[in-house]
């Protein structure tokens, strides 16, 4: 494993060191098929290459908003695990992967209809599932500003699980903030097996992102947002930001309460969205924005991601948030 890491004096646990001002974050990416047109796969269907995950999203984001971002990982020897690394070092993010035999997991999206995408994922025996403790490096971890993890990871099985508990352990150590996206998927496992996980991991994280669904696996008796947020920070966290989707989002950050509405914007592709917004979040918080500026560019990148395809592809830089303040089609 190649990299290298600042290790500057860890900051205090509720924010950011400005001195040592990257993101590091943790879990798999993978290739993904996507379907070019609505309709069942069929022979002669054309399929869109790429490469996505939860994780290596926000990193990207992250990084075209001009913050630092280094993605841990698993990669696989074969020629997706090329295009991962090509792809994620191409867009600025610090790559520290340990190269796997296994071959690479794959997402195939099929299109179902206009406005539905389909999911199947193939991750048996692959590279990125068998990330380990071993493969968190200490001392990059340690001299991180933020640590983001999502609730995918565990959900890969008991190495990965293993592996993001010894990611929280090393940032715990350090005073480094630690940002959670619970981020349930139901093809992977079960909202009770998914509650086990996360309950405990809230009990060390500073700050967590989760939509009303994924909020009610923590504490599943509250449903308005400003519940729901509260009633995540009493399990620890000291901030919680409550994705609502078209209606926005709501956050309990160090007692305080905010509602960010969302960006009225025709949407074309929902996935990546809520990757997107804590992206665009983290790396305000990154660079010492206060919490307005960080959810209203939260709610600038989940507003790019559902105009285009892609899970991050469509994500803008830094000089391009104000193009959706315009309603000229063409900008001279």
């Amino acid at each position: 494993m190649n990299g290298a890491s600042d290790n500057a004096a860890a900051g205090p646990a509720g924010s950011p060191d400005p001195d040592r001002p990257y993101l590091v974050t943790v879990g798999e990416t993978l290739a993904v098929l996507s379907a070019a047109e609505p309709g069942p796969l069929a022979v002669g269907s054309a399929l869109r290459l790429g490469v996505a995950g939860a994780e290596s999203n926000v990193a990207v984001g992250v990084s075209r908003l001009g913050g630092r971002a280094t993605w841990i990982g698993r990669v696989s020897e074969d020629q997706l695990g090329e295009l991962v690394l090509r792809e994620l070092r191409a867009e600025g993010v610090t790559v520290l992967a340990v190269r796997d035999p296994a071959p690479t997991s794959l997402l195939l999206k099929e299109r179902r209809t206009g406005t539905h995408h389909r999911m199947r994922y193939y991750r048996t025996a692959t590279a990125g599932v068998r990330l380990a403790p071993q493969d968190i490096p200490e001392d990059v971890v340690a001299g991180a500003a933020v640590l983001h993890l999502t609730g995918i990871t565990p959900a890969l099985g008991d190495a990965p699980a293993s592996a993001v508990r010894q990611a929280v352990r090393i940032a715990r150590d350090a005073g480094v903030l630690v940002s959670f996206d619970i981020n349930f998927r139901s093809l992977l496992w079960s909202e009770e097996d998914a509650r086990r996980a996360v309950l405990p991991l809230l009990r060390d994280v500073d700050l967590v992102f989760a939509g009303p669904h994924e909020a009610r696996l923590a504490v599943p008796d509250l449903h308005e947002p400003a519940e729901l947020a509260k009633g995540l920070c009493e399990l620890g966290p000291r901030g919680a930001v409550v994705k609502l989707g078209a209606e926005g989002a709501y956050a309990l950050l160090d007692g305080v309460s905010y509602r960010q509405p969302a960006l009225p914007v025709r949407v074309h592709d929902s996935v990546g969205a809520g990757d997107a917004f804590v992206a665009g979040y983290l790396a305000e918080l990154l660079a010492g924005e206060p919490p307005e500026r960080r959810l209203h560019t939260a709610a600038r990148l989940g507003a790019f991601a559902v105009t285009t395809s892609g899970d991050w592809e469509g994500l803008p830089r830094r000089t391009e948030l104000a193009l959706l303040d315009h309603h000229d089609d063409v900008l001279r």
